[in-house]
């Protein structure tokens, strides 16, 4: 039979408060004390129950996703998903929600950050780019116990916060193998797209990208990145001034998340369908891009995947249970049109 409280008690010689005190994170407990018990519970194989302890603090998980103001498609697929768990997740003790703030502004990210109190939420899923500040205030967040997960943006030197995302240098690795056999042996130049390069996952996949085009297809020339900053006014500009004075541009690779704004600005002068075109994640647009040819291959994360894994890790860390890694690990998948 499963070992009781009462049993772990006496397997740590102290009284059932004390464990009790111990297993829900109460104060006025010796660390003389909570090593015992700490020490019996492997010793005599005791589980904790989640629920049991959720019912013994009086109040249900409480988790949110900090998530861009801006964005598109993709953005707008991942508020979906946090909705979705939200409703499934009500009758579980667990309360999902998100907030929307600039991101694009570190001080005012690292604000926000700070306002948050203990008693307020168990876990906090930030997206936002890596900053000194962030990465500061994120410090702060774990120093209250609040548990944080770095949701598809991480910040750097944090080895105490949790990461939900793919690896950004094998996507960008992989965008560069598709473009290259893709192409086979046609010279030219690929135009790079981004929103944004002073993001990791920016830097990361570009480097990717450029270490396989360079070492395998030497033929190819990748073009410096090109910042639309979300802006579609500012993509159409720029990305129209590329290709005039480019006219050897044989394919297009989109690194961020949102491909719509950059290859509607690229259609509007060349027709998407003569040429390789590569981006990244799974949206209504890139669906319908796919199907009809204007793009060759997706490479995507899925945002149901990312954002449960995300929950589940927040609350396993608020247990203090070990996770199952092999289920947070967020697969890259590589979707064409036949495979959709």
């Amino acid at each position: 039979m499963r070992p009781t409280a009462k049993d772990l008690a006496e397997a740590a010689g102290v009284s059932l408060a004390t464990v009790d005190r111990v297993l829900n994170d109460r104060p006025n407990v010796s660390k003389k004390a909570a090593r015992q018990v700490n020490e019996a519970i492997d010793r005599i194989g005791f589980v904790r129950n989640p629920a049991a302890v959720s019912l013994a603090r009086n109040k249900n998980y409480q988790f949110r996703f900090v998530l861009p103001k801006s964005g598109d498609l993709y953005l707008r697929e991942l508020i979906k998903r946090v909705e979705e768990v939200k409703s499934a997740l009500k009758g579980d003790l667990t309360e999902i929600d998100y907030v929307q703030i600039a991101t694009d502004d570190a001080h005012g990210v690292a604000k926000y950050l700070a306002g948050i109190e203990e008693e307020e939420v168990d876990g906090v899923a930030l997206m936002a780019p890596e900053s000194p500040q962030v990465r500061d205030a994120v410090a702060r967040l774990l120093e209250r116990n609040i548990k944080v997960v770095q949701f598809l943006s991480g910040q750097e030197k944090l080895p105490t916060a949790d990461f939900v995302g793919v690896d950004n240098f094998a996507a960008g690795a992989t965008a560069g193998k598709l473009i290259g056999r893709l192409i086979c042996r046609t010279p030219g130049k690929v135009m790079v797209v981004a929103e944004r390069m002073q993001s990791l996952d920016s830097i990361q996949r570009r480097h990717g990208f450029d270490s396989v085009i360079n070492q395998h297809f030497p033929h190819l020339r990748a073009l410096p990145s090109i910042e639309t900053h979300a802006d579609e006014r500012r993509a159409n500009q720029i990305i129209a001034r590329v290709l005039k004075n480019n006219h050897d541009i044989i394919a297009i690779y989109v690194l961020s998340s949102e491909a719509r704004v950059p290859l509607s600005a690229t259609a509007a002068h060349i027709d998407l369908t003569s040429l390789t075109v590569v981006a990244h994640e799974r949206t209504p647009f890139s669906e319908e891009a796919l199907r009809d040819d204007r793009i060759d291959a997706v490479i995507a994360q899925d945002p149901g995947h990312a954002v449960r894994s995300a929950i589940r890790i927040m609350r396993a860390r608020a247990d203090a249970k070990e996770l199952l890694a092999a289920q947070e690990k967020i697969r890259i998948e590589v979707l064409f049109k036949e495979n959709l």
